[in-house]
């Protein structure tokens, strides 16, 4: 038997609008256009096994893998259930799914199979292999992706994937259903008014595309601990199919990339992208990861030692939990009548809200760089728990506190555009002032508020830098 090999692998989007009403936006028309063409492009290579791994099937005991061979069922996606409802009935290679299995158990994965019907298959695999194997011609597997796996772990799956590839002799292609930011749109929108929510979130993703356009999926998959901290809070599952596809491709910078399709669903980016096997030519770049042929059970998920996170649940309490060393325990945000509150912002350290009505204008508290859900600082806090003084990026803490400042305006119904008034607050000002004032010329300075910047001695959590705000209210009906 020949030794069977991966021909090819693709990045695809999950959302369901390339294949339920791609006519009714150009760019989710692009993107369809781009899902046919590397339709086109598995069929012509005579692949005989697709294999998907997507981040919206999330798995927290181990990794799962479909092994019924014919899933059938409808598809209603959650969140775009107005769009319609997407029948399927899969070929799925049970064999395979079945061998992976083993293969995991040996490798020192917790891993089983899921053969039962009526399973319901996730949006980002139902939409990837309805649009890349409309026929059903050739057989595929489904993996989940498990939320807690760190990069070693998700580089020992791809390794025993790769195990049955070759001992079967498929000819295998891999694809990663995923979005890239995910900063999606809290509020209905009409489709011509689709864009990438922040400019931040669309010049990263033109720099992983650049990267990803050059073969270097390899970069990709070790940026993505800082990228993730940039372009979406906390979701450092969107780039664990990143190191996946890495170690599907033995950790190569050389391969022959091609950017199909970049757009946006619903604010979120979304990107076909092939990768070939074929050497760019461009010379490899080192591999700097730890090589991984076993896993022995450690996790730690980003390897990064401020990112922990804190599950959230139905609090009625200050949150002690809160990570002790990024300040004091978190608060609910107060409620009231003109309250405004949103919980893609950071919890509160005492009791207030994050926001009040009252008449025309909208009234914020002092919002910081603090991230929702973890209590972690990008860029770093400015000391450690005892005190001592730690290096810190400036313009990162800037960015995050614009972005908090956005969700709280967004959940009132307004945007940045709408900011009057600010005042900042630096615990560094000859330090940080140039790298605040950079940031705040990109952002809040293209708006035109008025602004007061304050030198402070310090603030209740280990930042740089908070912003007190006035705003426009929105018109409420």
């Amino acid at each position: 038997m020949r030794n069977g090999e991966l021909i090819g692998s693709y990045i695809v989007p999950v959302h369901p609008h390339t294949i339920l009403v791609p006519e009714q936006n150009e760019g989710w028309s692009r993107l369809r256009e781009a899902y046919d063409t590397a339709a086109q492009r598995i069929k012509d290579s005579g692949a005989d096994l697709l294999i998907i791994y997507s981040t919206t099937w999330p798995s927290i005991i181990g990794h799962q893998i479909i092994a019924d061979p014919n899933p059938e069922w409808v598809m209603v996606d959650h969140d775009f259930h107005d769009l319609g409802s997407i029948p399927y009935s899969f070929n799925i290679d049970e064999d395979f799914a079945h061998a992976w299995d083993k293969a995991n158990e040996k490798r020192g994965l917790k891993s089983r199979t899921v053969a039962y019907h009526g399973f319901p298959i996730d949006v980002g695999s139902v939409v990837a292999l309805k649009l890349l194997n409309p026929d059903n011609s050739i057989p595929a597997v489904i993996v989940s992706s498990n939320v807690y796996a760190n990069r070693s772990e998700t580089t020992v799956l791809a390794k025993a994937c790769m195990d049955v590839v070759k001992a079967t002799g498929r000819k295998a292609v891999a694809v990663t259903a995923m979005s890239l930011s995910n900063r999606m749109f809290t509020t209905p929108i009409e489709p011509k008014d689709d864009r990438i929510h922040s400019l931040k979130d669309d010049e990263w993703n033109r720099k992983i595309l650049e990267f990803l356009g050059e073969g270097r999926l390899e970069d990709v998959g070790q940026l993505s601990r800082t990228i993730h901290q940039q372009i979406r809070v906390n979701k450092v599952v969107a780039f664990k199919p990143m190191w996946w596809l890495s170690g599907m491709n033995q950790n190569r910078n050389n391969l022959t990339g091609e950017v199909l399709a970049y757009e946006a669903i619903h604010g979120a980016g979304g990107a076909v992208v092939h990768l070939d096997p074929t050497p760019s030519g461009t010379g490899d770049k080192e591999y700097d990861e730890d090589d991984v042929e076993y896993f022995a059970g450690e996790r730690n998920v980003l390897d990064a030692e401020h990112d922990v996170i804190v599950e959230a649940e139905s609090i009625t309490e200050p949150v002690s939990k809160a990570i002790e060393t990024n300040g004091p325990a978190l608060w609910e945000p107060t409620e009231s009548e003109d309250s405004v509150n949103s919980n893609a912002a950071p919890k509160p350290v005492g009791a207030y809200p994050h926001a009040r009505r009252v008449g025309d204008l909208l009234y914020l508290s002092g919002v910081g760089p603090r991230q929702p859900g973890t209590n972690s600082i990008p860029g770093g806090p400015i000391h450690d728990e005892n005190g001592n003084p730690l290096n810190y990026d400036i313009k990162a803490q800037t960015q995050a506190v614009i972005d908090n400042i956005t969700r709280i305006l967004e959940e009132a119904g307004g945007s940045l555009a709408d900011v009057l008034d600010v005042t900042s607050f630096l615990v560094d000002m000859d330090r940080d002032f140039q790298g605040y004032n950079e940031v705040w010329a990109e952002t809040l300075g293209q708006v035109g508020p008025t602004r007061t910047t304050l030198a402070i001695k310090a603030l209740p959590t280990p930042i740089a830098v908070e912003m007190k705000v006035i705003a426009k209210a929105p018109a409420t009906d």
